[in-house]
């Protein structure tokens, strides 16, 4: 369970007021206030809308039976535990009725075979809230190896990014008294030895970035305050985030420093035993990984090197030892065609694997390296359909993997196999839902600039292309992030059981079609995704598969501000809109939390050429009193301190003040994913539902 160091960009620290309302931004502004996070006025504001909003959804008729569909599902003791091997135990963390909070655990790989595993609680973080007066939430955990008996554990408050970390005896079951500890704030620690961690974290005045991510490394030793590490690296105040780590892996030990300079551009170093750092001379744009010996490099830009070019979406490698003696002849993993990306790699102990999307279609391929260069072959067992990914069980020691399948209408299935040898199921999702009337469909829509863009539509068999099918188009569209198609009980039971079409648009923005397809929508062409949204839409409605009156869409995050741009710029296509976590205002979204952290894709506001188009897809500033929009539910949560909740808050307030038909719902708690448990996952779901239902179905509830 060893954390990478992108992993930890998205570590957090909360702030409870996170602005500073100048008189000249009052009065462009006069929501400002709706920013103070835990502000007494903006608290009752808050509580106000929700009361209004439960009124009108969670007293519907159909709320009831929703809510409770979907917590069963959650709470489900027969869905899949996926496990972590680390020495002879398999680890994992589990939420259910009982364990609302969730429970770490363990067991071993002859017990998880079995249809009802024994385990052994480790913690219990329902147990630890209770003890201490806290809401904790679990956020993972890295153990020292070779006996993992001591590990580093995250927890946050509600949910949020920001976390402590405390250090705990697995043998005793029990935090170390006196042992290593982290204050909240975004950051992290990982173990170098026993007696010694790296920290990046809130240290005081100027050592976080302006995104609000650790701007210093250190190296700490036990029994000395914090105050006193050493200082391994310090990154810029501009820069997204800093961190130190180790690789552990045995007869390969190698300690490197990760400098995030914006969200899709990095330096990685690798430290001597003296300290000295020796940065890798390779693109900031590329992703770097080091594995045994060898250094990999996937491409985000084309490169040329070494006398040879080398196209963007690329995964190279080279022997780590050469490389570092000057040479440059990579040898080639995979490199993209007009309908393929790269999804994923990874390695066991002498293969590497590649996860490549032909169409958003999986394929898996194993590489074994030779003296002729590497052989390719298709992963024996691997299904020809569905959303397939792939793990090494224990990269150290085996060619083992686990491989999760799943697709739409099939119950995710958790398989486990040696490389060359065909895999067995471990486990399978009971179908929560009757598939067997239902079925999917890949199409593609034409964008206005000509682009084919590719969506699933999930919907009954025997549909009638009347354009009178309550369908729900869900899109995000943001940092090369892809919607492949996955098992969603909840869409099954809460919607297509209903009568409901389910689509997901692969619009640009997203990694379908690796970076060029993300880097087609950044920043001043942010409106192709927009346009690539429409599309899907508007080949829904001309296919008779449904009618605006008829379509809902719902997105967060990312997604949250796809949803706001549909809403004010393209009202006409839409009977109801669902938006999540969202941003929505582009003039300040950099001064809030996280924020800053995202320019690489959005764009500065602070820079009036960037603003100029930054200005187009703003929500916020572009919604207006004299437009009929469809109704739009905003949700968000208090506790996210990665998008601010102050987006959502706004918004409602400035279309509720210009007389649109708008509901709002805010967590308390719950972070970014908006949900600090599983009641109340599926309360916030099951309030999307029936909204989507109150306003799409209309006569044919």
């Amino acid at each position: 369970m060893r954390r990478s160091a992108l992993a930890w960009l998205c570590a957090g620290v909360f702030s409870a007021s996170a602005f500073a309302a100048e008189p000249a931004a009052m009065i462009e502004d006069p929501y400002l206030w709706l920013e103070d996070v835990e502000g007494k006025q903006a608290l009752d504001w808050v509580r106000a809308r929700n009361a209004v909003s439960e009124d009108q959804l969670a007293k519907d008729p159909g709320f009831e039976a929703v809510r409770s569909d979907l917590l069963a599902i959650l709470d489900s003791d027969a869905r899949i535990p996926y496990v972590g091997k680390m020495g002879n135990f398999y680890y994992n963390f589990w939420r259910d009725k009982e364990n609302p909070q969730g429970v770490w655990r363990r067991t071993t790989l002859e017990e998880f075979r079995k249809d009802e595993p024994t385990w052994e609680v480790l913690l219990d973080i329902d147990a630890l809230g209770k003890a201490e007066g806290v809401n904790w939430v679990w956020a993972g955990a890295e153990c020292l190896r070779p006996d993992y008996d001591r590990c580093l554990i995250d927890l946050s408050r509600g949910g949020a990014d920001a976390t402590v970390t405390r250090e705990f005896d697995v043998s005793d079951k029990a935090f170390v008294e006196g042992g290593f500890s982290r204050p909240e704030a975004k950051g992290q620690m990982g173990w170098i030895d026993i007696d010694t961690v790296y920290v990046g974290t809130d240290f005081g005045p100027g050592s976080m970035t302006s995104s609000g991510y650790p701007r210093v490394a250190k190296e700490w030793k036990r029994g000395t305050p914090m105050s006193e590490a050493k200082v391994v690296f310090e990154g810029q105040a501009s820069d997204i985030s800093v961190g130190a780590y180790r690789d552990d892996t045995p007869g390969w030990e190698r300690d490197f420093v990760y400098r995030g300079l914006t969200f899709y551009t990095n330096e990685l170093y690798l430290r001597g035993k003296d300290g000295k750092l020796t940065r890798f001379d390779l693109p900031d744009g590329a992703q770097k990984g080091v594995f045994r010996e060898w250094l990999s490099v996937e491409l985000r830009q084309p490169w040329s090197v070494g006398g040879k070019d080398y196209a963007a979406g690329s995964l190279l490698a080279i022997k780590l030892d050469d490389f570092m003696a000057g040479e440059r002849d990579f040898d080639v993993l995979f490199e993209p065609s007009a309908n393929t990306s790269l999804a994923s790699s990874g390695a066991t102990k002498d293969f590497y694997f590649i996860n490549v999307l032909e169409d958003v279609k999986n394929r898996i391929y194993v590489l074994t390296p030779g003296e002729d260069g590497w052989k390719k072959e298709p992963l024996v067992g691997a299904p020809e359909f569905g959303t397939v990914s792939i793990s090494a069980v224990d990269p150290d020691e085996s060619n083992d993997y686990f491989m999760t399948v799943a697709d739409y209408l099939t119950p995710t299935s958790l398989l486990m196999g040696t490389i060359g040898e065909k895999p067995q199921v471990l486990k399978q999702l009971p179908a929560f839902f009757d598939a067997s009337p239902y079925r999917i469909g890949q199409h593609f829509a034409t964008s206005k600039d000509g682009t084919k863009v590719p969506y699933f539509m999930v919907s009954r068999k025997d549909l009638e292309l009347d354009g009178d099918n309550p369908t729900l188009l869900y899109g995000y569209g943001g940092f090369e992030v892809s919607l492949t198609p996955n098992y969603s009980a909840g869409v099954g039971k809460a919607w297509l059981a209903d009568g409901g079409v389910y689509v997901v648009a692969n619009i640009r923005g997203g990694g379908e079609y690796g970076p060029r397809w993300h880097q087609a929508a950044l920043q001043a062409n942010r409106n192709k995704a927009y346009e690539d949204f429409a599309a899907v839409a508007e080949d829904l409605i001309a296919r008779k598969v449904t009618k605006p009156a008829r379509l809902g869409i719902q997105g967060g995050s990312n997604g949250g501000l796809l949803m706001g741009n549909m809403t004010v710029m393209y009202p006409q296509l839409f009977g109801a809109v669902v938006c999540q976590v969202p941003l929505l205002d582009m003039k300040r979204y950099h001064l809030l939390l996280a924020g800053a952290s995202w320019m690489a894709e959005y764009g500065n506001p602070d820079k009036p050429e960037e603003w100029d188009f930054l200005r187009r897809y703003s929500p916020y500033q572009n919604v207006a009193k004299d437009v009929q929009y469809p109704p739009v539910l905003f949700t968000t949560s208090t506790r996210d301190d990665r998008v601010h909740p102050g987006h959502a808050r706004k918004m409602m307030a400035r279309m509720m003040e210009q007389g649109h038909d708008v509901t709002y719902y805010e967590n308390i708690e719950g972070g970014h994913g908006g949900a600090a448990n599983n009641a109340q996952s599926a309360y916030m779901s099951a309030l999307a539902y029936t909204f989507l239902k109150q306003k799409l179905f209309g006569d044919k509830k």
